[in-house]
């Protein structure tokens, strides 16, 4: 819904008292509009509630994108929100750069590799101080983006509530981001966030839905054009006018006496036959627009003014006044005017672009310098309407003084045998571009002819598309990652609301994954054969991609086939290696049509789709088959000890094909309890068969009595003896129920941490021996402490405390805050899930075991937890 913008500086109403002049039309303000409040009885609906919701939400984005823009010397602020589903962030308020260019980053995976999502899913703020640190660091983000500037994203979040990502641009310097101005970020990122928290408390919802919003900059300076305001009454020649009005003509206070005779003595004698006639024009063709004329200034020196002016009752729906009354507004654009002179009068061309890249403004020295026409150039970008500027290097260099705020220039050969020098200077409103004349750089060759008008052109945010959803793929690894990417990649690239992959099984197509179709509508295609005459069946068997521009294109090629509410199709055939994949269908909700580069670039996207499809495919038969083979090899269920309570957990990293070879385990040993966590290096079928092998010798040595030393050193000589080339990290802890004394032996693994009854928890560091696999005469000492009924005992591997931005003792220290503060009587169980929540990664790349023990205590409590010894063996 459309609300519509109340006009600022209403007209004074000011009564004109002068005679009636028949021969002179005289102005007069019009009343101020009076509010028209609903009938009673009638409720605003629900859809305009929604409206005022939204409205309400992106305010307080565009306040916190204004106040970031204000208070720091960033030239571009954005905020993401989280989807609905919370998988993606949203693009939903940009300010400072053109949404064309942030298109390929209008929907950013949860889990994905972008500083934006890696902001999200952890909380932190990310700071990328240079173009090397974002290539070193986040490479799809360089790839998309591969401009010379310094970016930060700090959280928006509140009361642990997390809503989206603010994300900030400044030019690259060698300071990178400016401390005191990064230091800002927080607070207002927190306020926005609070905001948000308001909202969603209201029961307003907070997830993006539509368009992202362009938030307008303040002018860099105060407006140069004054507008006043009037209402002329030609029956009488009373004219009502504001201050503005007043101030345009140059009347003093007081000074205007409301009639239009008055105002004529303020108008240069040559130009009073214009107004005259602009003034009838007005009266009987309902409207006049843009009559200049001059007004006498101080000294009457005359300055340009123009006239904008309508009958009222010429509007549908306006006051009664049928052709005795013109309202309308004066314009002071001497400013304007000087300045447009001033460079109408330079000999070299000089050029605006708005901040997508379109003319706007071209002086008479441009036009025979690119051998176009103001009305060409106007409104369109230079490269559509100059074949010699179609290359997309000289996109890229606007791209490039855009997100660098940094000046450019460049050569261009303008057929046949001319070349000129453009310079371009860019700020947060847009670009001024020069052009001169330039000699043949030495080693240039003959300037081409060049092609038609966007004939064979490749558009660099298309590109761009093309290259994130490569990348994308190729991190891809199942079929439901590749299907992800897909969605979040193809769809906000080309503006579809639908997608439909389909796989072949047995000459059959089969829904492998869809988005945005209404429930059950594509059942009725699940199993269509493919030679079947529908168009996902014939594009892939026919190898061509299938484009309808419309309903009744594709009516028309396929009579009686069911269609749901889209306006516009792409069915591409998905082939690799010359064997048919599936399809992949677009759908959109309006009609369109498909230029030569959209039907190029989604056909390239189909090979890409297919050979990620085919791989995944084959990674996914296998990743089950080595997955079966892991859950195997862990157990499947846990002893049960007087005194003693365990909990375990295992989860697979989220990323990656390949299996890991973490395990737990727990093994009765006469009187006592044997608690084993374990990491082998790698993730591959191999490192899972060494697992199975290394939980078998322990489970074997420490099941024969062997105390945990014998148990540690017997099996690192085993792993050297089998020889799988890989290391692999234990920890070995026995626990003797009857008195709560605990030895505990390490090879090369994390500590395992101890909550004390009274809630205190501290990383047991006691001395440790080496990786297994690494030196056969190695030692590993055993360390011996008791512990006190209620204690609690917690075992695991890297995956859980890891983390690329901070150091493994970090990620330790965040567990031990989190067994800290657990709840009075929590179960064993809801800790577990606890601990995997708060302190594990939704995006974890390694698996994760965890192993929990509760010491409930058969004797007598002691004080607290203390070591009783440490030695290499045990009485």
């Amino acid at each position: 819904m459309r609300h519509p913008q109340a006009a600022g500086g209403a007209a004074e109403p000011v009564r004109g008292t002068g005679p009636e002049t028949a021969s002179e039309p005289v102005l007069e303000t019009a009343p101020e509009p009076v509010p028209v409040a609903p009938p009673e009885g009638d409720a605003l609906p629900d859809a305009d509630a929604d409206a005022d919701a939204v409205h309400e939400r992106d305010a307080l984005l565009a306040k916190a994108v204004r106040r970031v823009l204000g208070s720091t010397g960033a030239y571009a602020a954005m905020v993401y929100l989280r989807s609905r589903d919370r998988r993606s962030l949203v693009l939903r308020t940009v300010a400072g750069v053109p949404l064309s260019i942030m298109s390929p980053f209008r929907r950013i995976a949860a889990a994905g590799p972008l500083p934006v999502a890696v902001c999200f899913r952890t909380g932190r703020s990310v700071t990328l101080s240079d173009p090397e640190d974002t290539m070193r660091r986040f490479p799809q983000l360089a790839v998309g983006l591969p401009y010379d500037f310094v970016s930060a994203f700090v959280p928006v979040e509140h009361g642990g509530e997390r809503f989206g990502v603010l994300s900030v641009l400044w030019p690259a310097s060698d300071d990178g981001v400016p401390a005191h101005e990064g230091e800002q970020l927080a607070p207002i990122a927190s306020r926005l966030g609070a905001g948000l928290s308001e909202l969603a408390a209201a029961g307003q919802s907070v997830e993006p839905g539509g368009d992202a919003v362009v938030v307008e900059l303040p002018p860099p300076s105060a407006p140069t054009t004054r507008v006043g305001l009037f209402d002329w009454d030609v029956a009488t020649g009373a004219l009502a006018a504001d201050a503005q009005f007043r101030a345009i003509f140059g009347f003093a206070p007081g000074e205007f006496d409301g009639t239009v005779g008055c105002l004529t003595g303020r108008i240069a004698p040559g130009d009073l036959p214009e107004f005259r006639a602009a003034a009838r024009t007005a009266l009987e063709r309902g409207e006049v627009l843009a009559a200049r004329l001059r007004v006498l200034g101080p000294g009457g020196r005359p300055y340009p003014v123009e006239l904008w002016a309508r009958v009222p009752g010429a509007v549908p729906g306006a006051m009664p006044g049928g052709g005795t009354h013109l309202v309308g507004a004066v314009l002071d654009v001497r400013t304007l005017t000087a300045a447009a002179a001033a460079v109408e009068r330079l000999r070299e061309g000089v050029f605006s672009l708005d901040p997508d890249g379109l003319v706007s403004y071209v002086n008479r020295a441009a036009e025979p310098l690119l051998r176009a026409t103001r009305e060409e150039l106007v409104g369109h970008h230079p490269w559509e309407v100059l074949p010699w500027l179609a290359d997309p290097f000289y996109e890229n260099r606007y791209r490039a003084a855009l997100l660098s705020q940094q000046p450019t220039t460049f050569l261009a050969a303008r057929p046949p045998d001319a070349w000129l020098a453009f310079s371009l200077f860019p700020d947060g409103h847009g670009m001024t571009g020069r052009v001169v004349a330039a000699e043949s750089p030495p080693d240039a060759v003959e300037a081409p002819a060049g092609p038609g008008p966007g004939a064979g052109r490749g558009d660099v945010g298309s590109t761009h598309h093309l290259l994130q959803l490569a990348s994308a793929l190729t991190e891809a690894v199942t079929v439901r990652d590749v299907c992800r990417a897909v969605a979040e990649e193809i769809l906000p690239a080309f503006g579809g609301q639908e997608l439909a992959i389909y796989g072949v099984h047995g000459q059959r197509l089969h829904l492998v994954s869809q988005a945005g179709y209404p429930d059950g509508f594509l059942d009725g295609f699940e199993g269509t054969p493919i030679d079947a005459r529908v168009p996902g069946a014939e594009a892939l068997s026919t190898g061509t991609p299938i484009f309808f521009e419309s309903v009744r294109q594709l009516a028309a090629a396929y009579p009686g086939l069911a269609l749901d509410e889209m306006g516009a199709w792409a069915f591409l055939p998905l082939i690799a290696s010359g064997r048919p994949v599936g399809s992949c269908i677009l759908g959109f909700d309006r009609a369109r049509s498909f230029t030569l580069e959209e039907r190029g670039l989604l056909t390239g996207l189909g090979g890409f789709i297919a050979q990620a499809l085919e791989r995944a495919r084959l990674y996914d038969a296998e990743f089950a088959l080595a997955r079966g083979l892991q859950q195997a090899l862990l157990p499947h269920r846990l002893p049960r000890v007087p005194g003693i309570r365990t909990a375990a957990r295992y989860l697979p990293g989220t990323q990656g094909m390949e299996i890991g070879g973490d395990w737990y385990d727990a093994i009765v040993t006469g009187a006592d309890l044997t608690l084993v966590i374990g990491d082998v290096e790698g993730h591959s079928v191999a490192a899972a068969a060494a697992m199975g092998q290394l939980r078998s010798a322990v489970r074997a040595f420490a099941s024969g009595g062997e105390p945990p030393d014998q148990v540690l050193a017997r099996t690192n000589r085993l792993l050297l003896d089998l020889d799988p080339g890989l290391l692999a990290s234990c920890c070995l802890v026995r626990l003797t129920p009857a008195d709560g004394t605990v030895r505990i032996g390490r090879a090369g693994h994390l500590p395992p941490l101890l909550r004390d009854p009274d809630g205190r928890a501290e990383a047991l560091y006691v001395p440790g021996g080496p990786l297994l696999g690494v030196d056969e005469r190695a030692g590993y000492p055993v360390n011996e402490l008791r512990l006190r009924p209620g204690s609690l005992l917690v075992l695991y591997t890297d995956g859980l405390v890891e983390d690329p931005a901070l150091a493994i003792d970090q990620g330790v220290d965040r567990l031990r805050a989190a067994l800290a503060h657990g709840r009075a009587g929590e179960e064993l169980e809801e800790l577990a899930e606890r601990l995997l929540r708060e302190v594990g990664s939704t995006g974890r790349v390694d698996d994760v075991a965890l192993l929990l023990t509760a010491f409930e205590g058969t004797g007598r409590a002691g004080g607290p937890a203390t070591f009783v010894g440490a030695g290499g063996d045990e009485g």
